[in-house]
This record gives C-alpha cells, sequence and structure tokens, in this order.
C-alpha cells in the first residue's frame, strides 16, 4: 500500500513538474511579406521551442487579422506601424512590443512604362489592398507627397500578390505591392516598371504585437517571443544559407530567390529596436495618424503612447 502511494505521489509530482514546464501556446497572424519571414524560421528551427513557447504561425489578410485579434483566434500578430493605429482607433486595443523590420525598397509601386511620374497616375486604375492596410496607406502617402490624394485615382482593392500577378497579366494601371510579389514586376519589364519604393518613401516598417490581456497574463512569453526574433537574426547572420532556404519554402521561394528579395529590407536586432522606438518611432505614428485621419480611415487618433510597450526589448 506504501508502495503505491509513494507511486502515486511520484506520478503527480512529474506531473506538476511536466505541467510547470509547459511551453506557453500563442497564435499569431502574419502573412508571407519577407520582412517577417523570421518568425517562420524561429518557428521552423526549433528556436520558439527552445524559449518555451508553442508558436503557431497563421497567414492571415491584413485587412482581416485584427478581426483574428479581437476574436481570440491569436493573441499576437505582425504588421505595420501604422496599422496598429488603425486597429486601436477601431477598438481592437494591442501594444507593439518589438521592431520586425524597415523596408528599403521591399515595397513600392509599379505602373505602365508610359507612366514618367506620380503626376501622371491621375484618374488611372491603382491595385492596392483595402482601406486599414500598408499597400494602401503607402499610396495615400506617395500621392500626399506629390499633392495628390486617393480622390485622383481610381483604387482597385486587390491583396499584394494577386495585384502584382494581375499587372504582369495586363490588368490595371498601376499595382502596389511588396515583396517577394514585388519582384514579379522586377521580372517582367516589357510589363511595367515600378515607379517608386520605400527608398523614395521610407514609410513601411513592421512590428510585433500582442493584446493587452495577453501580456498581462504572459510577459515571461512576451520576452520570449521578442529573445526568439533577435535568436533568429542571430541564426541568419551565422547560416545564412540555411537560414534562407527555410524562409524561403515558406512563400514557395529557393533560397536563393529568397536572399534577392530579402535585400531590399532591412531586419531590426535588438540595438536597432531600442534606437527606433526612441526617435523614428514617434515621429512616424504622429505623421501617419494626421494622415489616416486625413484620408478617412480613422474617425479619431488613439493616444500613441498606448499602444506601446517597450519593456520586453531592454
Amino acid at each position: 500500500m506504501k508502495k503505491a502511494w509513494v507511486a502515486a505521489a511520484a506520478f503527480a509530482a512529474l506531473s506538476i513538474s511536466t505541467a510547470a514546464r509547459a511551453d506557453t501556446a500563442v497564435s499569431v497572424g502574419f502573412s508571407g511579406w519577407t520582412g517577417f519571414a523570421p518568425l517562420t524560421l524561429a518557428k521552423e528551427a526549433g528556436i520558439f521551442k527552445k524559449h518555451g513557447l508553442d508558436v503557431t504561425l497563421n497567414k492571415i489578410p491584413q485587412a482581416s487579422r485584427h478581426l483574428a485579434l479581437a476574436s481570440g483566434d491569436i493573441q499576437c500578430a505582425a504588421t505595420t506601424v501604422e496599422t496598429w493605429i488603425v486597429w486601436n482607433a477601431a477598438g481592437v486595443a494591442t501594444k507593439q512590443i518589438f521592431q520586425l523590420d524597415k523596408s528599403y525598397g521591399a515595397d513600392g509601386i509599379a505602373v505602365r512604362n508610359d507612366v514618367e511620374k506620380v503626376a501622371d497616375l491621375k484618374g488611372k486604375s491603382v491595385a492596392a489592398s483595402a482601406p486599414g492596410t500598408s499597400p494602401y496607406f503607402l499610396l495615400a502617402w506617395i500621392l500626399k507627397h506629390n499633392g495628390l490624394s486617393m480622390k485622383d485615382v481610381k483604387v482597385v482593392n486587390m491583396e499584394p500578390g494577386p495585384a502584382a500577378q494581375a499587372f504582369v497579366a495586363g490588368q490595371n494601371d498601376a499595382a502596389m505591392t511588396y515583396e517577394p510579389y514585388l519582384s514579379t514586376v522586377r521580372a517582367a519589364p516589357d510589363k511595367g516598371k515600378i515607379l517608386a519604393t520605400t527608398l523614395d518613401y521610407p514609410a513601411v516598417m513592421d512590428t510585433f504585437g500582442c493584446t493587452p490581456a495577453f501580456l498581462e497574463k504572459n510577459p515571461e512569453a512576451a520576452k520570449a517571443l521578442a529573445d526568439s526574433y533577435f535568436e533568429a537574426l542571430q541564426m541568419i547572420e551565422s547560416d545564412k544559407a540555411k537560414s534562407f532556404e527555410i524562409m524561403g519554402a515558406d512563400v514557395k521561394q529557393s533560397g536563393e530567390a529568397f536572399g534577392q528579395s530579402a535585400q531590399y529590407l532591412r531586419w531590426q536586432d535588438k540595438a536597432a529596436n531600442q534606437a527606433f522606438f526612441e526617435g523614428e518611432f514617434k515621429t512616424f505614428s504622429a505623421e501617419a495618424a494626421d494622415l489616416l485621419l486625413e484620408i478617412g480611415v480613422i474617425k479619431s487618433k488613439p493616444d500613441l503612447s498606448s499602444i506601446v510597450d517597450t519593456s520586453f526589448i531592454k
């Protein structure tokens, strides 16, 4: 009887110990954007697991990613800085916790070869994702900086991949897209050209964020998410070929093709993160909020200081 009791006690202790070590489950919404690929690497290379996380990555269009957050289907997401402003303004409470990347030519507008300047887009059809998404915002940003507005073009709502494919197939006068899809246009010079990118208009930077409820309940997991991302960047530095192969496979690219896409952006390590949130993040967020209000994407500006928590990148 005593042996049975001891065995039962040992089993119970083992169960408690195992439960204590159970990985924290977290579902993340993102897309096939090249800048988000280190999240895939962290998953596939076991980095998240190493940091005590059980991460599920879900490809969800940017236009509906906030709905998945609001419903609880996902707890965290990757998206552009200004999109968090849109989501919070719409009542979907979220906080950005670390920066993922900055676009250096990876986002842009493809046009037919007879379009010489942005002003030539007046009255033309432009394929772009729905209001509240990065391509829509970048289009508005580019137009505004050239004396035009969204009312001066005919927006055809298409996601970045289909927008690029439709463009090379001869549809629409222009298309807003990003890597790896922008390379579809680069590879078809007879169909058109890239008029402007984020090298000309540096207005695309991505961050990772979660719901306040998740952060409050799982601060250690939030820190682990950031640490895992930074470790994935270290893996890219130490074994670029293998890393590119893993990340490229997720978007049906070879490692070599993925590397070509990746040259148009910069992933941001911890030091870059700390500098970003102290400076550029604040100035860009303020200007972006003003533009979002101007083009009617938001009705009022949320408190910009309340939609970020940088404690996890210290």
